[in-house]
């Protein structure tokens, strides 16, 4: 098996980060908020049914963390894969 050059390695790397993020999306979106929505608004959440609060601010809340963990879990990847973008003020 050849060895896999550090940009392929690095790519393959931000695609299972991207697949994660992508697979919470449409859990939290898709799969809480619409397909078990009936079933989740038989608990309550700060006195609203819990498929409405996913429906409506879980969804925004979760699409930020994912952001955040994106950019975090990416410059992890940067540093590991020595890519790390140059300070604008070091020459």
């Amino acid at each position: 098996m050849p060895d896999v050059s550090p940009a392929a390695a690095y790519w393959r790397a931000n695609l299972r980060v991207l697949a994660q993020c992508l697979l919470v999306w449409v859990i939290v979106s898709f799969l809480l908020s619409v397909i078990l929505v009936d079933v989740l608004n038989t608990l309550r959440l700060g006195g609203y049914p819990l498929g409405f609060w996913f429906a409506q601010q879980g969804s925004l809340y979760t699409f930020i963390v994912l952001i955040f963990y994106y950019a975090w879990r990416m410059n992890r990847l940067d540093r590991q894969f020595h890519f790390e973008e140059d300070d604008e003020g070091s020459n």
